[in-house]
């Protein structure tokens, strides 16, 4: 009987690849991307996502480790929902950056950062904006 071999599908495919990239670290640049659109102008957001001597450090190799990557992810991930949501860079923003009741008045932003479950937590808020219920 012949072996059937199953290939994968291109999204699938470029799901490992990006748990690959993830895992041997994203570009700085990729950090400074984000940190723009999140707070344009402000250096301090790039501190949320690593120390200002770690991230000295991490200019040298060019790349973050794979936790920072991670986290990297992880808040784009809210933030490209959010802008979905509010239909605009400036409105995600504010979103992002505003005391919210139901995360016992921290930031989503902050929220995000702190782990998934939190993500995930900021997601299905946006997700029910989205949606008209209550938030």
């Amino acid at each position: 009987m012949k072996s059937l071999r199953v290939l994968p599908r291109p999204a699938a495919a470029r799901s490992c690849r990006f748990a690959r990239q993830l895992q041997d670290g994203l570009p700085i640049r990729a950090l400074l991307r984000l940190a723009e659109a999140l707070a344009p102008g402000d250096m301090q957001t790039l501190y949320a996502f690593v120390p200002k001597a770690t991230l000295a450090r991490r200019q040298k190799t060019k790349r973050l480790s794979a936790e920072e990557s991670a986290k990297l992810a992880r808040v784009a991930g809210v933030y490209a929902v959010a802008r979905d949501v509010w239909g605009s860079d400036e409105e995600a923003r504010d979103f992002l950056q505003r005391r919210h009741p139901l995360l016992d008045d921290d930031t989503p932003l902050a929220i995000a950062l702190g782990s998934d479950v939190g993500a995930r937590l900021v997601e299905r808020i946006l997700g029910r904006l989205g949606h008209g219920t209550a938030a």
